[in-house]
C-alpha cells in the first residue's frame, strides 16, 4: 500500500468512527429524554390545572371551574389552590370562595379561604420568576371524599375590588395523600 491509500483508509475510518459516535450520542440522548418524560409523571396527582385570567383582571362572575374524578374514596386527598400574581398585585393576601358539589353532596357547599401572598414586610412569599409569583396553598389535607364519582369545584375571587387586578392564573391541584 502506498502512502496515499493509507491516508484514504485512515480518513475513511475516522469518518466511520465519527458517524458511529454521533449515532450513539443521539441514541443516548433519545433514551435519556424518553426516561425523563415518562419518569416525571406524578402517580399521586389526580388533577393539577391552571386557568389563565384574561387581561389579569379577575371579576366576581368569572369563576374558575374544574371537574375531578375520584375513583377511590377510601384514601385521603390533599387539595391545593394554585395562584399566580404579578408584582403589581396590591395586597398581601387574597380571599377566595371554593364551591364544591358532587358525590354525596346534595347541595353545593361554599367555603372562604385566605391565601397569604406577602409577609408583613411586603416580601412576596411565593416562588418568583421575573415579575410573576406562584403559590400552591393547601386548603384541605387528608380529605376523604364521600363517594366514588365526579366532583365539581369552582373558585371565585372574594375581595372588595371587582375586577381584582394583577391575577395571572388560578388553579386546582388534587393529589392522593401519602
Amino acid at each position: 500500500m502506498d502512502n496515499s491509500n493509507k491516508k484514504r483508509y485512515s480518513m475513511g475510518s475516522l469518518f466511520i468512527g465519527i458517524r458511529t459516535a454521533t449515532h450513539k450520542a443521539w441514541l443516548i440522548l433519545a433514551i435519556t429524554a424518553f426516561a425523563l418524560l415518562t419518569g416525571c409523571t406524578d402517580p399521586n396527582r389526580i388533577i393539577d390545572e391552571n386557568t389563565s385570567i384574561v387581561n389579569h383582571n379577575w371579576s366576581y362572575g368569572n369563576k374558575v371551574k374544574y371537574n375531578v374524578d375520584i375513583q377511590d374514596p377510601s384514601v385521603g386527598y390533599n387539595l391545593y389552590l394554585n395562584v399566580r400574581v404579578t408584582a403589581n398585585y396590591k395586597y398581601s393576601n387574597m380571599f377566595v370562595l371554593v364551591y364544591q358539589s358532587g358525590g354525596a353532596f346534595k347541595k353545593t357547599t361554599a367555603t372562604r379561604y385566605e391565601i397569604k401572598l406577602a409577609s408583613p414586610t411586603g416580601e412576596w412569599l411565593g416562588k418568583g420568576s421575573g415579575s410573576m409569583y406562584s403559590y400552591q396553598v393547601s386548603f384541605k389535607t387528608n380529605y376523604h371524599f364521600s363517594a366514588k364519582g365526579k366532583y365539581h369545584f369552582e373558585i371565585e375571587q372574594n375581595m372588595r375590588d371587582n375586577p381584582l387586578r394583577a391575577v395571572s392564573d388560578v388553579g386546582l391541584r388534587v393529589e392522593k395523600a401519602e
